[in-house]
């Protein structure tokens, strides 16, 4: 499902990935999961903000499936929500 939320709170950042590994293996992997608030009228959710990572504070996102992959103006958040208020879809 694809919702448009608030972002909530700052931004924190986790590296994924065993650091028992990586340093001694070439090939080991390591990313970092960029995570955040975000509220869904009302609801808080962790969401992944690795996508948008120049989102700020009191930004609307687009999120799909834990994801926060665009940023949308204030405007189009608004008229988003009040439509998926009269669905009955928003707590």
């Amino acid at each position: 499902m694809t919702i448009v939320g608030l972002v909530a709170h700052p931004k924190d950042s986790h590296v994924l990935g065993d650091p028992r590994t990586c340093h001694r293996s070439p090939n080991a992997w390591r990313h970092r999961l960029v995570e955040g608030k975000v509220d869904f009228g009302g609801v808080l959710k962790a969401v992944n903000l690795s996508y948008t990572p120049e989102v700020k504070v009191g930004e609307y996102v687009v999120v799909h499936v834990g994801f926060a992959i665009s940023i949308v103006d204030e405007a189009e958040a608004r008229i988003t929500l009040d439509y998926l208020a009269q669905l009955g879809c928003l707590g």
